[in-house]
Parts: structure tokens; C-alpha cells; sequence
């Protein structure tokens, strides 16, 4: 998905002026068009029911529930939107935690309107987001872990290479199936066994995972 139109957004976050700024830098944009907005978690999970949305911004300290609560309820089986975390936690737990919960990006508070508004539209082309810098911060977290140093030391077969290729640059399973000829349930499953392997427990880990090896070589 290189062009994207009439991108459907939900924010779910519990300070209502933030919220509106959000709003009003989504709405710079033609492309998305805000569909929802939820100050809390509860709601938000509703809303996301209810109405469908392509994306949703979610904010990681929400009064009655974790943003980590929220993203796990949202992350079901079944579920075809994308989430990003809005926060203003800069901490590798809550970054971690948050990508292993399933989410698709996460983006800091304090980035300049232009950037947050470019990171969206990363988002929306199914292609994982970062604010800059917490990609380092990921990678020195995953380097205190036990796992291998190369896709031949973790027994990856050629297909689960080209795939971590791919999910290196970001791409999303549906890209991914286009780009190799398979289809999007076979890239799911070559994914799971990578992960496994890799000792990861989220694409994002394995994204920069493959990054970092790509730069030592």
C-alpha cells in the first residue's frame, strides 16, 4: 500500500487537549480522516469495536487501564487494525513490553508535529515506526538477552531469511506475501517459527535485530 486515502484513525488517549492537537495535525493531511476518539481504555476498546478503524494512536498511561492492557484486548486474532503507542515514556521496558503486546510503532509525545505527522503515514503504509533513537535503545535491551548472532547460528531456513529481510525494512505480512508470491497466512507461519528461533518475541525485535547484524557485517 504506497498510496493511502481516506485512512481511518481512532485516538484513545485521556487528556483531552492533546487529543485535539492530534486531531487537528491528522486533519492537515487529506489522506486520514479521525473517525473516533476514547479518553479511556474501556471506551477506547469499544470504539475500536464499533467503529472499525484502519489505525489506532494509543497512549500508554490511561486512568483506568495500562496502554498495555488495552493494545493486548485490541491484538486479537481476529483484529485487522493497525496500533501505534503515543506516549511519553521513553523507558525500554514500556517500549519492549509494548512491542511484544503486538504493537506497530511506537512514537513519542514530545517529536516535533511534521515528524509525528510522517511516522503516521509510516504507520499507515503497513510499515513498523519508531521515534528516532529508540531503535538503539531496543537493540542494547535485546543485546543483554541470550539469542544468536547469525540467521545460520539460529538455523533459519532461506525462506525465514528472506523474510527477516523483509521484515527488517519494515514491511508488513501483507507486503511481505506480495514481495515473495505467497500468501499471507504462509508469511505468518514462517514468522512464528523465526521468532522462535531468534528468541524474539516481537517483529519489531526482529527488525532491528537484523539491522544490527546487517551493520556489523
Amino acid at each position: 500500500m504506497n498510496a493511502i486515502t481516506n485512512f481511518s484513525v481512532l485516538i484513545i488517549d485521556d487528556h483531552p487537549l492533546f487529543r485535539k492537537g492530534v486531531i487537528q495535525l491528522i486533519g492537515m493531511a487529506e489522506e486520514f480522516r479521525v473517525i473516533g476518539e476514547a479518553s479511556s481504555g474501556k471506551e477506547g476498546i469499544e470504539q475500536a469495536h464499533a467503529l472499525q478503524p484502519d489505525l489506532i494512536l494509543l497512549d500508554l498511561n490511561l486512568k483506568d487501564m495500562s496502554g498495555i492492557e488495552v493494545l493486548k484486548a485490541l491484538k486479537t486474532k481476529d483484529a485487522d487494525w493497525r496500533v501505534i503507542m503515543l506516549t511519553v515514556s521513553d523507558h525500554s521496558d514500556d517500549l519492549i513490553a509494548a512491542l511484544r503486546a503486538g504493537a506497530d510503532g511506537y512514537l513519542l509525545k514530545d517529536m516535533e508535529p511534521e515528524d509525528l505527522l510522517a511516522s503516521i503515514r509510516t504507520g499507515a503504509q503497513g510499515r513498523m515506526t519508531l521515534t528516532d533513537g529508540l531503535a538503539g535503545m531496543l537493540a542494547h535491551a535485546l543485546r543483554q538477552e541470550a539469542r544468536p548472532n547469525t540467521p545460520l547460528e539460529a538455523g533459519l531456513t532461506e525462506q525465514e531469511t528472506n523474510i527477516l529481510e523483509q521484515v527488517a525494512t519494515g514491511k508488513s505480512n501483507k507486503l511481505i506475501a506480495r514481495e515473495l508470491g505467497i500468501t499471507e497466512g504462509t508469511v505468518k507461519v514462517h514468522i512464528k517459527h523465526m521468532l522462535k528461533k531468534l528468541n524474539l518475541r516481537s517483529r519489531v525485535e526482529a527488525a532491528v535485530w537484523a539491522v544490527e547484524r546487517a551493520g556489523r557485517s
